[in-house]
């Protein structure tokens, strides 16, 4: 079924993600999730005990996009297709978050120093009673960063609300030697898959 307005909801506090969906032309309304509540944040980021990054990514991203679906029928919005996504940093089977501080982030970084590591997307649509993920991984090789290299970076506000501590669309793109995957992807929001799940919920790209 094609959507008559050709309008999303987007799940996402990220303006990375707003920046790519404008990209590909794609029309949306923030429905926003709060980080900070009386109860906590809507959805937890907190991974499980002994959570699979792939199964953690996918399950928070759904998580994400259920509560956006509930917010829109309290709500009382116009149904129009959910997209949500979220993006988690691995390294040695490990998830790497957001870093709470500057001690936090410099380990993160210390941590990639001179290695490769994986960033995940993983992206759900929801749309009438239907559900659409696919979950996008890309390898990233990161030079040898000197100490100062990290000070600096840390310094800025760059590290701070990004999973593994960096943002590859930053002054962080200094550290990455190769990626193989979905530049887009470690951004926050891998542009061919989500165009394909658009699509499948029946809005047009191009």
């Amino acid at each position: 079924m094609k959507i008559w307005n050709q309008k999303i909801y987007l799940a996402s506090k990220s303006s990375r993600r707003r920046e790519l969906l404008r990209q590909i032309g794609v029309d949306f309304e923030l429905l926003l999730l709060r980080d900070q509540a009386p109860r906590g944040p809507d959805v937890s980021e907190a991974a499980l005990p002994h959570e699979h990054p792939v199964a953690y990514v996918e399950r928070v991203t759904l998580e994400k996009a259920a509560f956006a679906f509930d917010t829109m029928q309290w709500r009382k919005l116009p149904v129009r297709p959910i997209l949500a996504a979220d993006t988690t940093v691995t390294i040695d089977g490990q998830i790497l978050g957001k870093p709470a501080d500057r001690a936090q982030a410099r380990d993160m970084l210390l941590r990639l120093s001179g290695r490769t590591h994986h960033v995940l997307t993983s992206v759900v649509v929801v749309y009438q009673g239907q559900s659409w993920q696919i979950t996008q991984t890309s390898e990233v090789v990161f030079q040898t960063l000197s100490e100062n290299m990290v000070r600096a970076y840390c310094a800025s506000t760059e590290p701070y609300d990004k999973a593994g501590g960096y943002g590859i669309q930053g002054v962080a793109a200094l550290f990455v030697k190769c990626i193989n995957g979905s530049h887009s992807g470690i951004m926050g929001l891998p542009l061919y898959e989500t165009a394909q799940l658009l699509q499948q919920a029946g809005i047009d790209i191009l």
